[in-house]
């Protein structure tokens, strides 16, 4: 044999690319929480659709909600020469987030590029590394909402930080739970009493009616679950209830497009990147991702610098993870 000895085959047939040339996502999960905030996307849920819990703010030092916290109590029943009371009541404030930076670049050299040209080129490399930095970059954004990503001082804060296991204790944009009420989520336990999941429900029928007014305006539109409880909650279900109608049929979609998989009109769904045993219960009216204005998901000009052969790319994003009312928020703590 010659030296190089890779064999005759090798040496005289190319190996079959099967399309489509993409390469397969063999790493990334679903990321459904952010995709649900951020409006959907091609990535595991339905172009333009989701929750839609995304916007925009034109600069701005930190951002900011304006807030209605108390009722005015000169209104009551008064006598017919009674004087009104003229006490000045304060009725509102502002929850300030401060913004984060999320960011990753992109790089290749030179020969990378020579190399892959015209029919020598199984992929175009440049334009998946470039989606692959997107995918990235929504990755680790997932994980900081998510509260999993590598703890730092530049994270958002997480969906554990501001629907709390304990809504009595900590500070949520610049306001101290342990002394103000109206900023407290909702929390209640699923443990379970005799066998598997038996209060499951019973704990999310409670949730989802303290977290809306009523039970009818202001309900939770989301409930995210670790895939352990998401199949506890599955499992509770009865036959009948795992059916859809013609009309309603989504092909066997997968968990959070399932239209099927619901709590009270709320769709229930899993993000494998959650990592405690917990159930949370969302409307993006209220908990949302703030980003300032054309720097969401922002790509750079190709960057070269001048003493090397090589390329970069920056993507960023300028955000906060934040809400502006958390009594609308709520957790099943302690699913089992």
């Amino acid at each position: 044999m010659a030296v190089p000895d890779i064999g005759q085959e090798a040496a005289t047939v190319w190996e079959a690319v099967i399309p489509p040339k993409q390469p397969t996502d063999n790493i990334f999960n679903s990321r459904a929480l952010f995709f649900s905030l951020a409006g959907g996307g091609q990535k595991g849920l339905k172009t333009g659709e989701g929750f839609a819990g995304k916007e925009s703010s034109a600069g701005g030092r930190q951002f900011e909600f304006t807030l209605e916290y108390a009722v005015n109590t000169n209104f009551k029943a008064y006598g017919q020469f009674a004087q009104l009371d003229l006490t000045r009541i304060d009725v509102f404030d502002a929850a300030r987030f401060d913004i984060k930076t999320a960011a990753g670049t992109v790089d290749w050299t030179d020969l990378e590029i020579a190399k892959c040209q015209d029919a020598n080129a199984k992929i175009d490399i440049l334009s998946e590394k470039l989606e692959n930095g997107k995918d990235s970059h929504i990755n680790n954004m997932n994980q900081q909402l998510l509260g999993v990503a590598a703890a730092s001082a530049d994270n958002v804060l997480s969906i554990q930080d501001i629907i709390a296991t304990n809504p009595l204790v900590g500070t949520v944009g610049g306001i101290d739970r342990s002394l103000w009420s109206f900023w407290r989520n909702k929390q209640t336990s699923g443990a379970a009493s005799v066998s598997p999941f038996d209060n499951l429900r019973a704990s999310m029928r409670s949730i989802y009616n303290q977290s809306s007014r009523g039970g009818m305006v202001d309900y939770p539109t989301a409930i995210l679950f670790r895939r352990q409880e998401f199949e506890g909650y599955e499992s509770t279900l009865i036959p009948n209830e795992r059916f859809t109608t013609a009309d309603k049929k989504n092909d066997g979609q997968g968990a959070f497009n399932n239209e099927v998989l619901k709590f009270k009109g709320a769709e229930c769904f899993y993000d494998e990147d959650l990592n405690v045993a917990n159930a949370y219960f969302y409307n993006p009216k209220y908990l949302k991702i703030v980003y300032l204005k054309n720097y969401w998901m922002k790509m750079s000009d190709r960057l070269e610098p001048v003493n090397t052969l090589t390329w970069t790319q920056k993507i960023r994003t300028h955000w906060s993870f934040c809400t502006n009312q958390s009594r609308r928020l709520g957790v099943v703590t302690s699913i089992s």
